[in-house]
């Protein structure tokens, strides 16, 4: 009898699934190469501005300044950085970050087509003309359509 228990505990033992470790996908093994820092530049200024430069091993170069000039005190930074693409494109953005958000600038971004024709100038008008309305409005000398204005006939 414990011959016979013993073997269904080894069956059951032996037929449960066997779990492994997740494998991290090729992809991601590639970019944990560590890479040295060449030059580490940190400049603190008055009251809060500091000036950054980095650059590494790989060609990564990032030079920035920023200063506490935002709203609320919010830092607002300017700088670049630098890279080769895996292609072996060189890629250089500029930026700014401040309280319009970041606003990056470069050769390599996409840009959005131009609108494909002009606007008629009947719609420039109207546009103008609610432009007028909505700052009379905001004076307080509202334009206001008069009461009939949309009631059935």
């Amino acid at each position: 009898m414990k011959f016979i228990i013993f073997a269904v505990v080894v069956a059951v033992a032996s037929a449960a699934p066997q779990y492994a470790a997740p494998q991290a996908p090729t992809r991601y093994a590639e970019s944990s190469e560590e890479v040295a820092i060449l030059r580490h530049d940190f400049v603190p200024g008055d009251a809060g501005a500091y000036k950054l430069d980095v650059e590494t091993a790989n060609g990564i170069v990032l030079s920035q300044a920023g200063s506490p000039d935002g709203p609320e005190g919010a830092v607002v930074k300017a700088g670049q950085y630098s890279y080769t693409a895996p292609d072996g494109t060189p890629v250089v953005v500029k930026f700014v970050a401040d309280e319009n958000g970041y606003q990056p600038q470069s050769d390599l971004l996409p840009v959005a087509p131009e609108f494909p024709h002009p606007i008629p100038q009947f719609v420039l008008d109207q546009i103008t003309k609610a432009a007028e309305e909505d700052a009379a409005a905001a004076r307080g000398k509202s334009s206001a359509p008069s009461a009939s204005y949309g009631a059935p006939n």
